[in-house]
């Protein structure tokens, strides 16, 4: 009786502390590697990162645009622009201008 009272004050708390353990190891393994832990999060930062970049691009492109379209709008209309889209319309090239055709 003394034996098995000594094992179980020796296992019990040894028990306890290895359930403890495991349990604040699952923790940790989840905050790192969870949907929602470090991993996740830089991932999303990355990705992010890269749409704030395309964000900005498609914004500079959107700005040369209403630039160009401001420039066909006005009263002085911008003759080189005006070439420019009558030569794509009708599709006429100038006796200078160099054709590449791509197959």
């Amino acid at each position: 009786m003394v034996v098995r009272r000594r094992v179980r004050m020796v296992v019990l708390p040894l028990g306890l502390w290895t359930v403890s353990a495991l349990v604040v190891g699952y923790f940790v393994y989840q905050a790192e590697n969870g949907n929602r832990g470090l991993e996740a999060k830089r991932a999303l930062k990355i990705e992010a990162y890269g749409l704030s970049q395309e964000l900005a691009a498609a914004k500079a492109e959107r700005a040369t645009w209403e630039h160009r379209v401001a420039l066909l709008r006005s009263e002085q209309i911008d003759r080189d622009l005006l070439e420019e889209r009558a030569r794509i319309v009708l599709g006429r090239v100038h006796a200078n201008d160099v054709v590449i055709i791509n197959p």
